[in-house]
């Protein structure tokens, strides 16, 4: 089976187009090595997956025949991303959540005391 059809298939991209551009644009690797859409795939295989910053990395366990639920995705796909860049993902999360709402201008002193206190904590 085709990688592009695969990531489809896994619900990995809402369309097939969109796995197969972010092959093209090398987000996804095989061995360290970008894989063009049409690399064939088959169970055992580990592959990188590059989104925001995040290497999140995947073994095929087995090739679905079709586009499978989001229930039966565990059956076909095993996620191994390491702990460390599940805890960078969080960070971007929690950074994403800290931005201040648009057209509320410039944080007040105390705000930005209690933006430093808040950080300061680590």
């Amino acid at each position: 089976m085709r990688i592009d059809k695969f990531l489809w298939c896994v619900r990995l991209f809402k369309t097939r187009t969109l796995a197969t551009e972010a092959c093209n644009a090398g987000k996804i690797t095989i061995d360290g090595q970008p894989v063009k859409p049409s690399r064939e795939v088959k169970p055992g295989i580990t592959f990188t997956y590059r989104n925001m910053g995040i290497n999140y990395v995947y073994e095929i366990k087995d090739l679905p025949k079709s586009r499978v639920g989001a229930p039966l995705v565990k059956t076909y796909l095993e996620n191994k991303t390491s702990q460390e860049e599940l805890e960078k993902l969080e960070m971007i999360r929690l950074a994403r959540a800290f931005t201040r709402p648009k057209g509320m201008g410039r944080p007040t002193k105390k705000e930005r005391r209690d933006i430093e206190s808040f950080l300061d904590d680590d």
